[in-house]
């Protein structure tokens, strides 16, 4: 019995190694064709927790490559973040800079609001209109046009205007569809479980 189970095993081994040759085959067949390399414009939007979390890991990716990073943040800025406290030990690499004052529910002053969005854009577009860097951040940019504090034919034409390896990232609830047609990569997080409904707070290290 012995020996028919190490037979078994045997054949098991080798109808998997013959699968993963197959398969390895297929995959350098389909890479074969993707030579090119652009700027990709790339929207996380969603229900679900993760979009800036996400967008800050390629942050932290184009940091390891040495490239420059600017990131710009709508709405958010009231509090501090553990992210702006590690960005700030790399100054050569990432340009962090929170423009919010917190959602319009808190602000309770849509003019103050809109004015906001406006100077947090102008450095989106500073941003995209230097070449020094490779990737620029536009978080939580979403909710803003959300709100209509921006217009979206505006925000597209500073989004679309970008060089053509530069790497543009947007996050926030609510994409326009616009903004997805646009765009060349787009992500949307699903919750299935949050732990907010169960009446667990924001907390460090996990929301901020």
């Amino acid at each position: 019995m012995e020996t028919d189970s190490a037979e078994e095993a045997a054949g098991g081994d080798t109808r998997h190694a013959e699968k993963m040759r197959k398969k390895q085959a297929a995959q350098a067949k389909i890479m074969a064709n993707k030579t090119r390399e652009q700027g990709l414009l790339i929207v996380h939007t969603g229900k679900g927790k993760g979009k800036t979390s996400a967008a800050l890991g390629m942050v932290i990716r184009a940091i390891g490559h040495g490239m420059k990073v600017g990131v710009v943040q709508f709405v958010k800025g009231a509090m501090t973040t553990g992210e702006k406290t590690v960005f700030d030990a790399f100054p050569d690499n990432v340009e962090f800079k929170p423009m919010g004052e917190g959602f319009t529910w808190n602000t309770q002053d849509r003019a103050r609001d809109i004015a906001a969005a406006r100077m947090a854009l102008n450095e989106v577009e500073r941003m995209i209109a230097d070449p020094a860097y490779h990737m620029v951040l536009a978080d939580e940019l979403n909710i803003a046009l959300r709100y209509e504090y921006l217009p979206l034919d505006e925000v597209l034409a500073v989004l679309t205007a970008r060089d053509e390896m530069k790497h543009v990232i947007v996050t926030g609830r609510n994409a326009p569809e616009a903004l997805i047609e646009a765009a060349d990569l787009v992500t949307e997080m699903t919750m299935v479980k949050h732990p907010f409904r169960s009446g667990v707070k924001a907390q460090k290290g996990i929301e901020f």
